[in-house]
């Protein structure tokens, strides 16, 4: 005998068919909700049990519907399968009902509101979380044996907010008058299984107590997470966490990013809105972006309100330009510039030396030791020689300049270095007197004066500081139009390297451009008193000596011995590494060319570019021997005449100077032994009281090249001498400097 489905079967099963047909049906789905219905009454269902299904029908047959329209229309299937899930809750909570006990309702509405109720009215969202309420909350749809959290608490006034991410209803919660609302938020969390943070009930004080205004996140947005230093985010959510914030090293920017292979390989540009981006601290904006200042570069553009941005994995500039593959770019162009190193871009960094009919350009080089200050000066100086402009060369540290063979006049130790600066001031004021013609035509070559560690003669230690101020201060404000540019090199930016001179650094730079790179901790920095227009916020000591990762390759040794064949290789060190300020526009990243070759020895072996001649060249011997001002550094001779005539009249007992030949060996004086003096072996004792007798005498401190000079003894015996003075405590040497104790 064959055994049909049973009354308990046809109950349980009807409304998972309701659920079912509709999406197959479509508007038929009213007709099998009620031929479910009919049956379930002929066998004698339960009233509650009835409500159930009928409740259960109603969603399935609004359900159903909105599928079939959806289905018409062309839309997209899953849409049509996401109305199941109404269907499919009412038919799940039938089923429980059957059970007897209180489930826990799994909500996870639409995001449509398409389609409507046949005998409501209501969207099929609207419909189940009605129902939901009605089954625990108010009622009067309560099923036996449950009891409701507070009957007659009526949810009036639904609406749904359906966006991308977030589902909510609003609603008033409603009581016959003289009743109050009792139902809380974590009871209406229990029903809808939400967080109690999810539910915002309305402050009692400010409304009826029979109607409270409520509102239900269903679904809300995934929580963003923070941005921490460190994390893998884009660059534009960095930047507006940390960089354009008010508190950032760029506030009120935004970001657009350019290019993108990865969060240390990016560039992009920063634009504050009709406003001008002043100076970025280069060392702040690191530290916003949580990276080391060597791998952030920027670009300042020709607008105020922008600025690129560069960020680097490894530096574009680590492994540097050769000098000799760009043998070509080290002659002046027709701008007069000439190569000095690689933008961080990959652009060529160009300084001018002359400006084309107004005469020379001047340049301020600051770094420090091991900075590559000097190797940039020779590449300067070799640059020069195949522009054809002659050099005057003074290095007060003696022979620390390679290719000081390639001009044509060097004062090499303090005292000539002096002598430099002396016949450059001379030469100022010869053209300056023969130029005055305006039949005279400017034929003369271009004279760069090239200052090696400015501040040994112009700082106030210098026994030379006052006419050495005295001179550069003029040189800088009045020899660019006679064709003499001035290349001062000093370890610091600070004022006191410049003798604490405004004039010399301001003409400086008004009158070329300015090289910056590294220098010690505590001295490099660009701001306030050292403040320099367009290199505003950067700290040259913030420059590192190594790049990156370098320490660990120190730390893998080679216990193979000395290669004496080596050469050093650009990333070996940042040598050269810094920023380039030229005329009007702002200090870019740099590094100047990596000296693979000796510059000296691209000369081609010519002789240095010489200087015209003219009455300062020729008695250029009696100039460098010549103080240009009186015992108390004031009035400066104004005139070749008087310098000359001084020269003249100190002639006959100043030593002749040392001055460039072409083998770049210099005549050093022999002693000036008395008839009848004691010959020198006998005669070492003398030398002290006279060494002592003449610092008695003067007040200010000098070299021990000045000290020979004056006693006229060689400097080879004077040293010695001083050596023992000091031990004894009679002479103090402070800097080279010596003066009496």
């Amino acid at each position: 005998m064959t055994v049909g489905p049973t009354r308990a079967h046809f109950i349980q099963y009807a409304p998972a068919a309701l659920a079912v047909v509709p999406l197959a049906a479509g508007p038929w789905s009213a007709l099998a909700a009620a031929a479910a219905g009919a049956g379930a009454w002929a066998v004698g269902a339960s009233a509650p049990v009835l409500r159930s299904l009928i409740a259960c029908g109603l969603t399935t047959t609004g359900c159903g519907i909105a599928a079939s329209e959806v289905l018409a229309a062309g839309m997209n299937p899953l849409i049509a399968l996401g109305l199941a899930v109404p269907a499919g809750a009412a038919a799940l909570a039938h089923h429980r009902n059957l059970a007897g006990h209180l489930p826990a309702p799994e909500l996870t509405p639409v995001t449509t509101g398409v389609g409507a109720g046949a005998a409501t009215g209501q969207t099929s969202q609207a419909q189940l979380i009605t129902a939901w309420w009605r089954e625990y909350i108010s009622g009067p749809t309560q099923t036996e044996g449950r009891v409701l959290i507070q009957p007659g608490a009526n949810l009036e006034h639904l609406g749904l907010e359906i966006d991308s991410g977030h589902v909510a209803f609003t609603g008033i919660i409603t009581l016959p008058q003289g009743q109050q609302v009792k139902v809380r938020a974590a009871d209406i969390a229990s029903v809808y299984q939400v967080p109690v943070s999810q539910i915002e009930l309305g402050d009692p004080k400010h409304y009826a107590p029979n109607a409270l205004p409520v509102t239900v996140h269903l679904k809300v947005p995934a929580e963003q997470p923070q941005i921490t230093a460190g994390a893998p985010t884009t660059p534009q959510e960095l930047w507006a966490a940390y960089v354009g914030v008010p508190e950032g090293a760029m506030p009120g920017t935004t970001l657009t990013v350019t290019r993108y292979d990865g969060p240390l390989d990016w560039e992009g540009i920063a634009t504050r809105d009709r406003k001008a981006i002043g100076a970025v601290n280069l060392q702040d904006l690191a530290g916003n972006l949580d990276l080391e200042t060597i791998q952030i570069a920027l670009a300042p553009g020709d607008k105020p309100s922008q600025m690129g941005i560069r960020v680097m994995r490894e530096h574009a500039l680590m492994h540097g330009t050769m000098l000799s593959s760009v043998l070509d770019e080290l002659s002046m162009d027709s701008r007069g510039y000439v190569r000095a190193g690689t933008y961080v871009d990959g652009r060529a960094a160009l300084l001018p030396l002359a400006q084309p009919g107004s005469g020379a350009r001047h340049l301020y080089l600051v770094g420090g030791s091991r900075s590559g200050k000097s190797g940039l000066l020779e590449q300067i100086l070799l640059s020069a020689h195949r522009s054809g402009i002659a050099v005057i060369l003074a290095s007060p540290q003696a022979g620390t300049i390679a290719g000081a063979s390639l001009s044509a006049y060097l004062g090499d130790g303090l005292d000539e270095a002096m002598g430099a600066l002396r016949l450059a001031y001379a030469l100022m004021l010869d053209r300056e007197a023969r130029y005055r013609s305006p039949a005279f035509p400017f034929t003369d070559p271009l004279v760069l004066v090239v200052i090696d560690e400015a501040h040994m003669l112009l700082s106030a230690s210098s026994p030379y500081h006052l006419e050495a101020k005295a001179i550069v201060e003029q040189l800088t404000r009045r020899s660019l139009k006679r064709g003499i540019g001035v290349v001062l090199a000093t370890q610091t930016p600070l004022a006191e390297d410049l003798g604490n001179s405004t004039v010399i650094r301001s003409q400086l730079l008004i009158g070329g451009g300015a090289v910056f790179l590294r220098c010690a901790k505590g001295q490099g920095s660009l701001v306030g008193a050292n403040a320099v227009e367009g290199a505003e916020g950067i700290d040259l000591s913030m420059i590192p000596s190594q790049w990156p990762g370098q320490y660990a390759k120190v730390a893998d040794r080679d216990m193979s011995g000395l290669a004496t064949e080596v050469a050093a290789a650009p990333e070996d060190g940042t040598f050269g590494l810094g920023y380039l300020l030229t005329p009007g526009s702002q200090a870019v990243q740099f590094r100047s060319l990596h000296l693979d070759v000796p510059p000296v020895s691209l000369a081609g072996g010519e002789p240095p570019v010489g200087i015209e001649d003219c009455d300062a060249w020729r008695e250029r011997d009696a100039i460098a021997q010549t103080p240009m001002v009186d015992k108390r550094g004031k009035n400066l001779v104004g005139s070749l005449a008087d310098l000359l005539a001084a020269a003249e009249a100190g002639g006959s007992s100043q030593e002749p100077a040392a001055h460039h030949n072409p083998a770049g060996l210099h005549a050093v004086p022999g002693p000036a032994r008395p008839v009848g003096a004691p010959a020198a072996s006998d005669g070492q004792e003398l030398i002290k009281p006279r060494i002592l007798e003449l610092l008695q005498e003067h007040s200010i401190p000098m070299t021990a090249e000045t000290i020979a000079r004056k006693l006229e003894i060689p400097a080879t015996r004077v040293k010695p001498r001083l050596s023992e003075l000091k031990k004894r405590g009679e002479v103090i040497n402070e800097h080279g400097l010596w003066r009496a104790a």
